[in-house]
């Protein structure tokens, strides 16, 4: 008899249950799990906005400052000029990318800590990495101070050398303050909080300019006058960063004062940061290498102007997804770090589509003001037709840069930069500089070989990387 009730009632049963509006519950938990994961992905938006704003802005105001000065110099001739520009070219390549790379260790170290809820971590990961970036920066300030015969002995012209010299000399103590603004923005970053970032960068930049008018042009220091005044802009943005974390009371939690510990497991953390500094250096050395590739050419001085241009156009642009970059890197640390690979996941699959909307955005603005741009930079019609037609390359470039760009910014938040530095190194320099000389050289493209070829990777991680 049970059977038998048990078997009518199961025939009789439907096999979907439905609730009591008639919505089967299959379905309604479908529709539930939509509405999450959609208020999910709105809230990540959100946050990737939040942080990537102002770290586009602080991006922007920290690249004017050499702007900056290179525009005051300009004013006093063409030597001055030449000079100042071939001593933040080798500034760049043998100063400021080694410490920015040095610094991008704590995306990780810092970024994970916080997600761990490890909050007194984050004090002495920074402590550590301004006490390694400080003593960096001493034989780099001893090779700075030799500039000038540096460039002698790689066949520059001698007067132009002895100008970067006098440049590169001033700009010294610049370099100790850029190791300090480097940890302090991770440090902040990493936590969430930049706008005092976006402060400390403004501020810096605008009394960057009557700055570098004081002492170009009425205290008369010249060349040395915008170098001078350019220490004095990054140390006021450290300072400001320093007084920030000391007496903020978003930082009581991860700072909390002078620690020995910092000076334990330093072999630890160069196990990240030597990695970390090849990544970017790699990658921006090969703007540096494309110039002098240029410099060969026929009709050198209308290639380096239009390659030129193009860098700058390049640079520009590139702000914006360093920007989102820098939030990628934050947003992933943080979940992984406390323990919450999905969450990680999203995160980078948000930030990925916001750099290809905003990639398509920006090529399609330039490609639509092709004709025009070159007169921002010159009156040459030559050089406005060439630049012209290299814009759409340019596009492309700064779409697939913008990709890579966030893509490095996810592997740092994963602690893959050796992964990061093998790519570039492949990238660059075995596929991108040999096709570089192979289409300018031997195909005889021209300059717009070099630009074509800049940006050959669209992948620094796998698809999968934070499954």
């Amino acid at each position: 008899m049970m059977e038998e009730e048990y078997r009518n009632s199961s025939l009789n049963s439907p096999l979907i249950h439905k609730s009591e509006d008639g919505v089967n519950s299959k379905d309604e938990s479908q529709i539930n799990y939509e509405n999450i994961r959609r208020k999910l992905i709105a809230e990540e938006v959100k946050k990737q906005l939040w942080l990537a704003g102002p770290l586009i802005s602080v991006s922007l105001l920290q690249y004017c400052l050499q702007m900056i000065s290179i525009m005051f110099v300009g004013h006093l001739g063409e030597l001055p000029l030449s000079g100042a520009s071939m001593a933040v070219s080798f500034t760049s390549v043998t100063g400021f990318t080694v410490l920015l790379g040095m610094a991008s260790a704590l995306d990780t170290f810092c970024g994970q800590s916080y997600g761990a809820k490890q909050y007194h971590m984050l004090g002495i990961h920074v402590q550590r990495a301004m006490f390694i970036l400080s003593l960096v920066s001493i034989p780099l300030a001893v090779i700075w101070a030799n500039t000038g015969e540096i460039l002698k002995l790689l066949g520059q012209d001698a007067q132009i050398s002895a100008e970067a010299g006098k440049y590169a000399k001033c700009l010294i103590p610049c370099l100790f303050a850029h190791g300090l603004v480097q940890c302090l923005n991770r440090f902040l970053t990493t936590q969430n909080v930049v706008f005092p970032m976006m402060m400390s960068s403004g501020i810096s930049a605008l009394s960057h300019i009557p700055l570098c008018w004081l002492m170009v042009f009425k205290i008369g220091l010249g060349t040395r006058g915008a170098a001078v005044a350019n220490s004095i802009s990054y140390w006021i943005n450290a300072l400001i960063l320093i007084l920030y974390v000391k007496f903020s009371s978003s930082s009581s939690k991860t700072w909390t004062g002078f620690s020995g510990l910092a000076f334990h497991n330093i072999p630890y953390f160069l196990k990240l940061a030597i990695p970390s500094t090849v990544m970017v250096c790699l990658e921006l050395w090969s703007f540096e290498m494309v110039v002098l590739l240029s410099g060969l050419l026929p009709n050198p001085k209308l290639e380096t102007s239009v390659l030129s241009i193009s860098l700058n156009t390049d640079l520009t642009v590139w702000m914006i997804p360093m920007g989102l970059s820098a939030a990628a890197s934050t947003r992933v640390s943080n979940e992984l770090g406390a323990g919450r690979p999905a969450a990680a996941k999203l995160a980078g699959c948000v930030v990925m589509t916001i750099a290809v909307i905003e990639g398509l955005l920006l090529a399609t603005i330039l490609i639509l003001i092709r004709n025009v741009w070159g007169y921002a930079y010159s009156n040459e019609q030559e050089v406005v037709e060439y630049v012209a037609n290299v814009v759409p390359l340019i596009a492309v470039s700064s779409f697939l840069d913008g990709l890579q760009c966030v893509l490095s910014g996810i592997a740092r938040g994963c602690g893959w930069q050796k992964i990061g530095a093998y790519v570039n190194l492949g990238s660059y320099y075995l596929v991108g500089i040999p096709s570089a000389v192979l289409l300018a050289f031997v195909l005889h493209v021209g300059g717009k070989a070099k630009k074509a070829t800049e940006r050959v990777y669209d992948t620094v991680i796998p698809v999968n990387a934070i499954s």
